[in-house]
């Protein structure tokens, strides 16, 4: 596949109304995934449709717009990103931008359920980096966040794309009495494989089968509980994300931490996510949106694309509004982080 860049002439930057450029987009492919993780998803879930989700052609076109307007990195999410049939001939077409220079980076958040399937293409095709959500190293407890999970798929994915030579970094969510013993276990694990470590606060985002306000647990707790067998130093390491990152004296490998309700990340957000049916949210915790599919579908030309686009991005807000109802145990937003894109 490769998508006519007829039209991809370099555009305005898209700056929202404070003043920050938007360079990193979030793109999902697919709101199925292959686990049913209990933070984030129902065990019963309701997918889309398949005429309502985007074809191949039309993320392309989508992603193509949006990098001939400043945008440098580009994630692929889900869902599960490597469940879309067919996933390797966008992240192929889409590796044309790193050729050219125009995209510093392709890269994609999986569960590495599939990694051992596609690690050598995904190199070939330029991505350097990935991001792994791994939320225990222990196969009973694994199976019973993941509901589905295949604990030794995982590893052996982690492996293979480490094998290829693609950097990877453990995403964690810390869960409050569920996995926040195994912390130290984790950041052995990582940094013996030279993989950075992330963790990350339980987002309130769709309804779910649990209490979300018991698995609750700050970040700034983690951390200062770290601190007291690591030496934890702040590093100036930056990814193009939302987490800060402290370097561990011990290991020499870092612990990212993002904190989107302890300490939110809001003021340099330049960031912008898509969903797979082609909705742009300017927030990950806000409902406001825009429909990129109807412009889409209504005509080869880009114009209606690149007008919606910027009017979305003039109504981007400065911050989010997730908070733990604690009162009513109700998500912040409704919509389930699978249908976001993480």
């Amino acid at each position: 596949m490769r998508f006519s860049d007829a039209e991809g002439q370099t555009g305005a930057p898209l700056i929202d109304p404070f003043g920050r450029t938007i360079t990193y987009l979030r793109l999902s492919v697919t709101d199925r995934c292959d686990f049913r993780c209990v933070y984030c998803m129902a065990e019963n879930m309701h997918f889309l449709p398949k005429a309502e989700i985007l074809t191949l052609e039309e993320l392309d076109r989508l992603s193509t717009v949006f990098i001939d307007h400043g945008v440098k990195r580009l994630r692929l999410t889900g869902g599960e990103p490597l469940v879309r049939k067919g996933i390797m001939t966008l992240v192929s077409s889409l590796s044309r931008h790193l050729e050219t220079g125009a995209l510093e980076e392709l890269t994609l958040t999986t569960n590495a359920s599939q990694l051992s399937r596609f690690a050598k293409d995904l190199a070939a095709a330029g991505v350097r980096r990935i991001n792994v959500s791994l939320d225990s190293l222990r196969e009973d407890r694994f199976r019973a966040i993941t509901r589905w999970g295949r604990f030794q798929q995982v590893m052996d994915g982690i492996d293979a794309a480490l094998a290829e030579g693609i950097k990877i970094k453990l995403n964690v969510v810390a869960l409050k009495g569920v996995n926040d013993d195994e912390f130290d276990d984790m950041i052995h694990f990582c940094h013996e494989r030279n993989m950075d470590i992330t963790f990350i606060e339980t987002m309130p985002m769709g309804e779910i089968d649990q209490n979300r306000t018991d698995q609750y647990l700050p970040l700034s707790k983690v951390k200062q509980d770290l601190s007291q067998r690591w030496t934890l130093s702040p590093s100036p390491h930056k990814t193009g994300g939302p987490a800060s990152y402290v370097t561990v004296g011990e290991t020499g490998g870092r612990i990212g931490f993002i904190t989107p309700l302890s300490h939110n990340f809001c003021e340099s957000c330049n960031r912008v996510r898509i969903t797979c049916t082609g909705t742009l949210f300017m927030c990950l915790g806000q409902d406001d949106a825009a429909d990129l599919c109807a412009p889409l579908r209504a005509s080869e030309s880009n114009a209606g694309i690149i007008n919606a686009i910027h009017h979305a991005i003039e109504r981007k807000p400065k911050g989010h509004d997730f908070v733990i109802d604690r009162l009513n145990n109700r998500p912040s937003i409704g919509r389930h982080m699978s249908v976001t894109g993480g």
